[in-house]
Order: structure tokens, then C-alpha cells, then sequence
């Protein structure tokens, strides 16, 4: 899918997943933000406990970078059990899943990234393991084909998702609780900041803190990619120290602006306002205009601006707010405003 990004929440290759790993935090008291979230994982996990029984069936969505996978394995190490992490696209034969699923022990979890985009196929498979923790198999063909049915321990299937519309309602409805995870608060990343420098040994003072969270899209993945970016300007380019001036400076080399903004977020404002006089337009024709496929659109740059409020989705298409402009450097004239209200 299109193009790596500095402030793309997706992971950017081995390298970055082995120090995102690194950085992970293993328990539920280690976990910074997403507070109501945080609270109703502790009263689960210790009902679950209580009960000795495993966790129900969940399904963690919202855009990439927030902490599903962290979260996941959190779970896993609260609840002292083991995981077992795969993803939808990985998952193409029914074969596939029967191997995962007669190998995990009771209690055992079963995580799946990007379920959303399972095939049909293993979604129907998948279905009597998470409500009767049994699969039926299918041996031979034709007149010869014969139905085995597979008793499963009992698992916790988490599910993660950038796109929880995409998944179809039947799989949906399977999954007992529904847990949503948003942006991260500036103060929230400036914590995640520190922890992370401390972690990599960063000197890194707290105003110098503040300006990478405010630039990290509130996203805790793009907060300890940019802190190793500054880290790594501060070595070359000072004594290792990472000040408020080297944080802007490093920042402002790699294109990003003072809320987080590269250069597709400004090149696509600019030509909501250049083109389409400020919109409304349709996703499809922004994407043709810049030579970037939808998924790209929709999954990597909308969602911050549509958070930060500079850009809104109407039936008609999407719109450019008067303060987007501004930031931009763009004016719109008075019928472009009108239009806007």
C-alpha cells in the first residue's frame, strides 16, 4: 500500500518492530493513556481471574500506532498465559487456522491483525471455534467428502482492526466486548516520550518532550519514531542532548510542521483548496488528483486531519476547514468561506 511515511502510524520494517518491541510495556500499570479503556481491561482481567476462567472474545479498533498489539499481549501476560499472534492476510486455507487453533492449550490467546481482512472462507471456518470452541474439517471430495468435527480448548480470540465497518456483521457479533482506542492527548505522548527515552538511554529534557509529542499525530508508534529521529540529529548535529531547539530543528528537517503535518497532509489541503475551491470532493477524485491510491487517503492521512478538524467528511465529499487554510499559508476568498459554513 502506498508510500512509507515518517508520521504513517503502520510499522516501517523489521528494524522499527524489534524497538517497538523493545519499548512495549508489559503490564496494565506500565500502559499510559486510554484511560476508560485501561479501567475496563482491569475489572475484566481480574473478573476473568476470579473466575479462573479465560477471557471473552474481544475485538481492539481504531487507526494504527494507538497500542492493539500492545494490548494484546498485555492481556496475555496479566492473565499468564500464552499468545499466539497472526494477521488476515496471512491466513488464506482453512488448513492455515486448523493447525493454530488444535495446538493452542485453555486459556490460550489467539490474536489476529487486520482481521478485517480475512477471507470468507476462514471467517465461516472460524465461526463454531469462537462460539462452541469446535471446527468442522472437511476430508475428500464429492461423494467421498466426510465432516470431522474437532473439539477446540477454550481460547480468547482478540481481534485487531483499523477498519471495524469492513468487518462483516456475523463475525462482528461474535466478539463479546468491543474496545476502541483513539488518540493520544499530548500529555499523554510527552509520558510515553520520557518512558521511551529512559528506556534508550536519551537525554531529553521536558519542554524538548513536549515538542516531539506535539508533532507525533497522537500516536504513541509516531512518538518513538520521531524520538529516535531527534536522537539521532542530536548526535550528529550537538552532544547527544536532545534540547528544545535541536527538537525543533530536527523536526522541521524531516518535514514535519508544529502539529504533526508532512508534506502529503499539506499537499492534499492545498489542493482541496487549489482544485476543488476549498471542496466538497469526492475521495476518489483527491486520490486521482494526487496520485495516491484511496486506501492511502482514508487509512494514513484523513484520520488526523479529521480529528484535528481540518478537514470534515459531508455527504458531498470532504471539505477544508478555515483554519486548515490558515495553517497552510492559503487563503480562500468570501464565496470559498460561505461555502464552508
Amino acid at each position: 500500500m502506498g508510500r512509507e511515511r515518517i508520521v504513517g502510524g503502520d510499522q516501517l520494517g523489521s528494524d522499527e518492530d524489534l524497538t517497538q518491541y523493545s519499548l512495549r510495556p508489559h503490564s496494565l500499570d506500565e500502559f499510559i493513556g486510554q484511560h476508560e479503556l485501561h479501567e475496563k481491561l482491569e475489572v475484566l482481567l481480574q473478573a476473568a481471574q476470579g473466575r479462573s476462567e479465560p477471557v471473552e472474545h474481544l475485538l481492539l479498533y481504531g487507526p494504527p500506532g494507538l497500542g492493539k498489539t500492545t494490548l494484546a499481549h498485555i492481556i496475555a501476560q496479566e492473565m499468564k498465559t500464552k499468545i499466539i499472534s497472526t494477521s488476515g492476510p496471512s491466513l488464506q486455507r482453512a488448513g492455515d487456522l486448523m493447525g493454530i487453533l488444535t495446538n493452542l492449550n485453555p486459556g490460550d490467546i489467539l490474536f489476529i491483525d487486520e482481521i478485517h481482512r480475512l477471507s470468507s472462507v476462514i471467517e465461516e471456518f472460524i465461526y463454531p471455534a469462537m462460539e462452541d470452541f469446535k471446527v468442522d474439517f472437511v476430508v475428500d471430495k464429492g461423494a467421498f467428502a466426510k465432516v470431522i468435527n474437532v473439539p477446540l480448548k477454550r481460547f480468547t480470540l482478540i481481534g485487531a482492526t483499523t477498519r471495524a465497518g469492513m468487518l462483516s456483521a456475523p463475525l462482528r457479533d461474535r466478539f463479546g466486548l468491543y474496545y476502541h482506542l483513539d488518540f493520544y492527548t499530548n500529555e499523554e505522548l510527552k509520558q510515553v516520550i520520557l518512558r521511551s527515552a529512559g528506556l534508550l538511554e536519551i537525554k531529553i529534557d521536558e519542554k524538548a518532550a513536549e515538542i516531539v509529542s506535539e508533532r507525533s499525530r497522537g500516536t504513541p508508534r509516531i512518538a518513538n519514531r520521531l524520538l529516535r529521529r531527534v536522537r539521532d540529529y542530536a548526535a550528529v548535529k550537538s552532544n547527544g542532548t536532545v534540547t528544545p531547539e535541536i527538537a525543533t530543528k530536527a523536526l522541521n528537517v524531516e518535514g514535519i510542521d508544529s502539529v504533526g503535518l508532512d508534506n502529503l497532509d499539506r499537499k492534499l489541503l492545498e489542493t482541496i483548496i487549489q482544485y476543488y475551491k476549498g471542496g466538497p470532493v469526492g475521495i476518489e477524485a483527491l486520490a486521482a488528483t494526487l496520485n495516491e491510491e484511496v486506501d492511502t487517503l482514508v487509512d494514513m492521512v484523513e484520520p488526523y486531519l479529521l480529528k484535528i478538524g481540518f478537514i470534515q467528511r459531508t455527504r458531498r465529499g470532504r471539505v477544508i476547514s478555515a483554519e486548515a487554510a490558515r495553517h497552510i499559508g492559503m487563503s480562500m476568498d468570501n464565496n470559498q468561506q460561505q461555502s464552508l459554513l
